[in-house]
C-alpha cells in the first residue's frame, strides 16, 4: 500500500535535514519506539511495540537511509520481525524544498507491507493503521523541529514516544 502527504515546517531546510538524521529525534517520532541506536551512515537498530487490531507485538529490526541527497531527500526504510505476529516493512521517500513564504516543505511517499498473522487482519484495518502511523510520525517530527508553540507549551503532538493504543 502507498500513502502520500506533505507538511510545511516552520524551520530552515538545514534544520529539518539535521533532525531527519538525528537518532533521538527519530526515536521520539516513531510511534511505539522503545529503542533506536546507531547512526545514519551505518543504519539504526530499533525496537518498536505496536498493537494492530487484536494483535500486539514487539518488532525488532533495522532502519536504514538510502538514496541520500544531503539537504534535499532520502529514503528511510524500516524492516522488523514481530515473532509469531509476523513482519512489517516500510519505506518513506522524503523530500525537502523551500516553502513559499518561508520554512520548509516536507513531502513523503510511504510504502508499507506486512506478513504473517498481521496480514490476516484485512487490508482496510492495515491501511488505516499505516496511515495513522505515518500521520503520527510526521506530526511528531514537525513538533520536534518547531519546538513548543508560541505560548511556550507543547502543541500536544505527542513527542514522548507513546504507543498508539494509548491515543
Amino acid at each position: 500500500m502507498e500513502l502520500e502527504g506533505n507538511r510545511t515546517i516552520a524551520a530552515e531546510r538545514s534544520t529539518v535535514w539535521e533532525k531527519l538524521n538525528d537518532a533521538e529525534t527519530l526515536k521520539a517520532c516513531i510511534p511505539g519506539c522503545e529503542e533506536l541506536t546507531g547512526t545514519p551512515e551505518e543504519g539504526f537498530e530499533a525496537v518498536v511495540r505496536q498493537k494492530i487490531g487484536p494483535v500486539r507485538a514487539t518488532f525488532r529490526g533495522k532502519v536504514t537511509l538510502s538514496d541520500v541527497v544531503p539537504g534535499e531527500s532520502y529514503t528511510i526504510t524500516g524492516e522488523g520481525s514481530g515473532g509469531v505476529a509476523g513482519f512489517a516493512k516500510g519505506s518513506a521517500d522524503v523530500r525537502l524544498a523551500d516553502a513559499e513564504g518561508g520554512g520548509t516543505e516536507l513531502s513523503y511517499t510511504v510504502q508499507a507491507k506486512v506478513g504473517g498473522k498481521i496480514a490476516q487482519l484485512g487490508n482496510r484495518l492495515i491501511a488505516g493503521f499505516a496511515r495513522k502511523m505515518a500521520d503520527q510520525f510526521f506530526e511528531r517530527f514537525q513538533a520536534q523541529v518547531e519546538g513548543p508553540g508560541e505560548d511556550g507549551t507543547d502543541d500536544g503532538a505527542g513527542t514522548e514516544g507513546g504507543r498508539p493504543e494509548d491515543a
